[in-house]
């Protein structure tokens, strides 16, 4: 077996809670995390031609498996310094910038301001109309600044690629709740003689990536990876404000002509699913499509004080229950990238 050991630290606030709904330190989210990278760091080292059935076994012999006919156990074997409870209680949850957004309006029918932690978080985050501002929902978060040691031990035939999902935990992963918005996103650093975290980039045209359906490599085009990242900030609170711009502004692009139950699906449909106010008749309400443009929060390149948001694409097919159309999907991710690729949002292309 070989072990590795990391100084694991929170860039922003982990919605991360146990039964009880109160926040706390746990490892089976960042096992999750780790057995959907590994299948990434897998598809890359088969150049994308994957057998699914047989990463599947050697992902359930890995992992483990609860089938009936070839339950196993794990071969991973994780630990956390400590599952101590988080320090962000209900009532402290600080007061962030608002941000307008124009399809939101106020009594007079104007854009409305709108909390841009509300907006990235809304679930684990609501509205306190009595204090007029974001509260949690529960006490189920762990404060920005927080860490722990995590300790990971794998069978040394299966480390190569462990290490490699690692990096790309340290590069592209958040836990718990609206992670995909960039909360309880988190950095690695190696300890204790564990080598650097070093991966290749699992780089794919994102045109040929939309014939798999399910995440399997980051997208990239005739200018680079698709990965975005966004000028330096001092604090969480002010970067949130900005990624929340970000996505109000990428997804109210597309602009709806019809409203409740729709008879087949529009361009901003294909981002993300469900739509407040905008259901399509044939998904019905209870269809989830997870926006495949996700954020991560990052310390600065060379200045470790200071934060980044970075924007990645991890384009895929949807199910088949959603009846995807190619066509369709390449015209509204063309339209995303040159968004994102826009001088005026600000951003810089970056290669991992």
């Amino acid at each position: 077996m070989k072990t590795l050991r990391y100084h694991l630290s929170l860039q922003t606030p982990a919605f991360l809670g146990n039964a009880s709904q109160q926040a706390q330190w746990r490892t089976p989210p960042i096992k999750a995390l780790l057995r959907q990278w590994w299948r990434v760091a897998y598809a890359a080292e088969k150049r994308f031609d994957v057998d699914v059935a047989a990463m599947r076994r050697k992902e359930g012999l890995l992992f483990g498996r609860a089938d009936e006919d070839s339950a196993s156990k794990s071969q991973i074997r994780l630990r956390l310094s400590h599952w101590s409870d988080g320090t962000l209680a209900k009532n402290q949850w600080p007061i962030a910038e608002k941000i307008t957004h124009k399809e939101v309006k106020n009594r007079d029918g104007q854009p409305a301001p709108v909390g841009s932690d509300l907006y990235l978080g809304y679930g684990p985050l609501v509205y306190d109309a009595a204090n007029r501002k974001t509260a949690l929902k529960a006490n189920a978060a762990l404060q920005a600044g927080e860490h722990a040691t995590l300790s990971l031990a794998c069978p040394d035939e299966s480390a190569s690629l462990i290490e490699q999902a690692l990096c790309l935990l340290d590069r592209f992963a958040a836990m718990g709740g609206r992670s995909r918005n960039g909360w309880g996103s988190f950095h690695l650093k190696p300890q204790d003689g564990t080598p650097a975290l070093q991966a290749a980039m699992p780089l794919r045209d994102w045109r040929q990536a939309l014939t798999l359906d399910w995440p399997h490599a980051i997208g990239q085009d005739g200018k680079g990876a698709l990965i975005w990242q966004t000028r330096p900030v001092d604090d969480w609170k002010a970067l949130m404000k900005e990624l929340a711009a970000l996505k109000i502004g990428l997804r109210t692009q597309f602009k709806f002509t019809t409203g409740k139950d729709a008879l087949r699906p529009e361009d901003r449909h294909w981002l993300s699913y469900p739509i407040t106010n905008h259901s399509v008749r044939n998904w019905g309400g209870n269809a989830r499509l997870p926006n495949s443009l996700r954020f991560k929060v990052r310390p600065a390149p060379g200045d470790a004080k200071r934060i980044v948001g970075v924007a990645f694409h991890v384009p895929h097919l949807p199910p088949p229950t959603f009846s995807p159309e190619p066509e369709t999907l390449l015209r509204v991710w063309r339209q995303v990238h040159s968004f994102l690729d826009d001088p005026d949002q600000k951003l810089s292309r970056i290669p991992a």
